[in-house]
């Protein structure tokens, strides 16, 4: 067991280091990606000619892949964590823009008349009215993309011990040590599945409005459609 957190020097960092510096690299492009998926969620909703290129971007975006992205990015921003996060948040987008846009179309034309109504400009519309109501339609995008961020980190170990806890995985191979590959990938799982249960726990915060039934999925005998699966790291 102490052979399993004994940290090899060359990564210069603890094991609870290792798993900071791979939540900062992970949610910090999902933070990054929100902020900007919300306005153009917004401009594809109001401008619905809009929702198609920009969809379109987005997953054209998401199939290059992250090595590609490394050699275009290492130039200007060098071996660096920045080169890492970049393209997560790039591919965070294909995910969020189509779940706020959705979220958003939901919100029923009589809510929104009523808000009108009421003089709400469309800014203060779209912040008090129409995000609220997609909460639950924004957390799904979300858990989507925090999963697929935190397995994708370990690709930063292609550029110079930039992968975090996947750097564990190179120096199992190294040193030959096959307890730190299995410590890479199970720890990065405990934090996939905590970060997915903060975010499912931040939905029920968020949305004391929906009845407790309804943050339950239905018992009913439909089969219930598979969520959207997370990239696999080796893209």
């Amino acid at each position: 067991m102490n052979g399993f957190f004994d940290i090899p020097s060359d990564l210069q960092h603890s094991y609870p280091g290792l798993i900071g510096l791979h939540l900062r690299e992970a949610l910090l492009p999902v933070l990054a990606g929100l902020v900007l998926a919300l306005p153009l969620a917004q401009l594809c909703v109001r401008f619905r000619w809009l929702y198609p290129p920009v969809l379109g971007a987005t997953t054209i975006l998401y199939a290059v892949p992250s090595l590609a992205f490394f050699v275009v990015l290492i130039d200007y921003t060098g071996q660096t964590e920045l080169t890492v996060m970049i393209p997560l948040a790039v591919y965070s987008l294909v995910v969020l823009v189509p779940a706020i846009v959705d979220g958003v179309r939901s919100v029923p034309q009589e809510t929104l008349a009523a808000a009108t109504a009421m003089g709400f400009g469309p800014v203060r519309r779209y912040v008090q009215v129409q995000l609220p109501i997609a909460v639950p339609a924004i957390i799904a995008g979300l858990r989507v993309a925090t999963v697929s961020s935190i397995s994708l980190v370990s690709v930063g170990t292609l550029i110079g011990n930039q992968g975090a806890l996947g750097n564990l995985l190179a120096d199992a191979q190294k040193y030959d040590r096959p307890e730190l590959a299995v410590n890479s990938v199970i720890t990065t799982a405990v934090l996939a599945i905590a970060c997915d249960a903060l975010l499912v726990l931040l939905r029920v915060v968020l949305t004391p409005w929906m009845p407790s039934g309804a943050r339950r999925r239905p018992k009913t005998g439909a089969r219930q459609p598979l969520p959207a699966r997370p990239q696999d790291v080796t893209r």
